[in-house]
Parts: structure tokens; C-alpha cells; sequence
């Protein structure tokens, strides 16, 4: 056994983006280290650490994590700190970003799958069609797709000697937080300047001082229709860039009017601090009063779903319940000025899950 007796002993043979769970779990489980002993260093009790290890060992289950596990294992016994075998295998921060965007982006395709097989370096992402055929659309390597499994990213759904993994919701919010920070990174290189909205957001003001009269769980009240002039979308159709193109095109605008046209039909409404997933459960569990709001509704929940966290709430709450993009930051927890990017890959994913639809996507009014 090694003489690791500290998850700060883990950190230098392993990737900095690993969560410090993991760290306590190769200590007890390749170092020897037992979870007292990680507990008193954690300042925690023994049952926390205990639950720790139990998760990260039922996460073994899967190929690709057990690979990963086992190659950091090799780490922790291997003597002094500062030996790292395999080390060259290793995915930096900006590296695992940059890969996720490429894999992740493939993957959100229609049919799209992760193949790998267990002894092979390799992984190919493929389009499943439905008669069956397969077309090849990027190859990565293993170690790539080891860390999208270990991060929860991508998840198994036909075990067997070829894995075919697809994208999961956590995977598709890591996604759009990723390809928001990298816009807005290019976005700032580009003019020089910090970029954000400058319009005034009183207009938006009513929602705050509506939760703090009516309590947090009070519903947003809905405009009864879609009023643009007073939208955060008509606030970021108005903006330009430095080339003087729009931030939002008029087919953007377009597909957030439908969403909203969708929201009103059902009747239903959404409260300040629920979730995307929250107001999925509830909205499954209030059958609409018409037809025509069963279909409204049939569309409302599979634009939602498609879109998965962050990318839903964004849509959820800028377009269907009108709130301005500073409240929907700060209730979400995004960083100052990132709304409006999320917001507009949203839209972008949005247009193609409508463009799926064709007609049936339409509007009513």
C-alpha cells in the first residue's frame, strides 16, 4: 500500500477538475487511509465520507468511470507524490471544456451516440437513423470520454461489448454554460470592453415588487399575449454588435413568441424560485380544460424538455413569464451580463426543436 494518507495527497496525481469527493474516496480505497481519519482531516462525520465512497464505488458500474478510477488508483499506489504514470493522459480545465463543447454539441443531434469499446482507444460519435444505418460524425479519445462519464455528462443506455452513450440533461446545462462563457469571452476580446445590457430594466421591476407583496411562491402574472415592446427579447433585438448585425434575428424573436403563445394557452403559471424540472412535474399533474390546451401544453413540455436545465429556465422565464434577464440571473445564480448569451443558445436550440415540428409548431393567434 502507498503511504497517501491525505485527499490533499490525491490532488497532485489527479486532474484539478475531479470533485475533492473522489479524493477521499482513492485515499480509503487505494490509499488505506480509513474514513476517521478522513473525516477528522474533512472536519465532517465518518457517515459523510462513508457516503461519499458508497456513491463513487455504485458509479464503478459503468465502464468508462471504472477505467478512469482504475488508472487514478494505479496513481495513488504508485510511491512519491510527484511520480505520475499515465500522466500524459491527463485533460486539463480548458482542455475538458473544449472537448465537451465539440462532443457535447455532436450529441445534441437527433440520433446521435457516443460508441466505444472497452479496449479500444478510440470513440466515435454516430447518427442512428431509423432504418437502421449508421453515418460517422467525429472520433475522440477514450480519455475524453471517460471524463464526460465521470463528470455525468454523457450516461450509458446499451451496455454490451459496444458502450453507446447519449448526452444527459446535466450534460446539455454544462453544455450551454460552457458555450456562454466562451461567446462572451470572444465578445469582450473582440470590442474591448466588458460586454452587458445598457437598456433600462424597470419595466421589469413589477416582478420584484410583485414576489416581495405576494410572497416567493406567488405565480408571475402573464401578459395575455405577447407584448414585444415590453420583452427582454425586444430589448436584445434592438441591440448590435460592433458590425451593426442584431444580437437577436427576427427568427429568434419569433421562436420566443411561440413559446410564450404555447405558455398562455395552458392556462398555467410559474412561480419565483421553481425550477425547469418543477414546473415539468407540476404542469404533468394539471391536464389542461380544452384540446387546444392539451396541444399547447404537449409542445410547452417537449420544447422544455429538449432544452434541459439553464437553457429551459432561461426560455421559461424570459419568455414565457416576461421576467427581465437581471432578475433571471440573480434567482438562478449566473454570473452578471451571461443571461443574454444563454438566452440566445436557447433560442438557437429552440428554433431546431420548433423546425422539427413544421406545421404543428405553429402559431394559433
Amino acid at each position: 500500500m502507498s503511504d497517501v494518507s491525505a485527499p490533499e495527497d490525491i490532488s497532485a496525481r489527479i486532474p484539478p477538475w475531479v470533485p475533492k469527493e473522489t479524493y477521499s474516496y482513492l485515499a480509503h480505497t487505494e490509499g488505506g487511509t480509513s474514513l476517521r481519519a478522513l473525516a477528522r482531516n474533512a472536519g465532517v462525520h465518518a457517515s459523510t465520507i462513508l457516503r461519499q465512497v458508497r456513491s463513487i464505488e455504485a458509479r464503478r458500474e459503468d465502464v468508462l468511470v471504472d477505467l478512469l478510477l482504475q488508472r487514478w488508483g494505479r496513481r495513488v499506489q504508485t510511491e512519491g507524490c510527484q511520480t505520475r504514470p499515465d500522466a500524459d493522459e491527463d485533460l486539463s480545465g480548458e482542455q475538458l471544456k473544449r472537448e465537451a463543447c465539440r462532443v457535447l454539441g455532436h450529441l445534441t443531434d437527433p440520433g446521435a451516440v457516443l460508441a466505444v469499446v472497452a479496449d479500444m482507444e478510440k470513440a466515435v460519435i454516430v447518427i442512428e437513423n431509423a432504418d437502421g444505418d449508421t453515418t460517422r460524425r467525429a472520433t475522440l479519445d477514450r480519455t475524453v470520454a471517460e471524463a464526460l462519464a465521470f463528470k455525468r455528462w454523457i450516461a450509458c443506455d446499451t451496455p454490451g461489448k459496444v458502450l453507446k452513450y447519449r448526452i444527459t440533461a446535466t450534460g446539455r446545462a454544462a453544455l450551454g454554460k460552457i458555450l456562454a462563457q466562451t461567446e462572451m469571452r470572444a465578445l469582450e476580446r473582440s470590442t474591448g470592453q466588458v460586454m452587458g445590457l445598457h437598456e433600462d430594466q424597470s419595466a421589469f421591476h413589477h416582478d420584484r415588487d410583485r414576489d416581495d407583496v405576494h410572497g416567493k411562491d406567488a405565480p408571475l402574472r402573464r401578459q395575455a399575449r405577447f407584448q414585444s415592446t415590453e420583452t427582454p427579447l425586444a430589448l436584445l433585438a434592438r441591440r448590435r454588435d460592433k458590425d451593426g448585425n442584431r444580437f437577436l434575428g427576427q427568427d429568434l424573436v419569433a421562436v420566443g413568441e411561440r413559446m410564450h403563445e404555447d405558455f398562455v394557452l395552458t392556462g398555467l403559471s410559474h412561480r419565483r424560485d421553481e425550477t425547469w424540472d418543477q414546473f415539468l412535474c407540476r404542469a404533468q399533474d394539471a391536464p389542461p380544460d380544452s384540446p387546444q390546451a392539451r396541444r399547447a401544453q404537449d409542445r410547452l413540455v417537449g420544447a422544455l424538455r429538449d432544452l434541459g436545465p439553464g437553457l429551459g429556465d432561461a426560455v421559461l422565464r424570459c419568455c414565457c413569464c416576461l421576467e427581465g434577464l437581471e432578475l433571471t440571473e440573480k434567482r438562478m445564480g449566473w454570473s452578471a451580463r451571461s443571461g443574454k448569451i444563454v438566452l440566445r443558445i436557447a433560442l438557437q436550440r429552440l428554433k431546431r426543436h420548433y423546425a422539427a415540428l413544421g406545421d404543428d409548431g405553429a402559431l394559433v393567434g
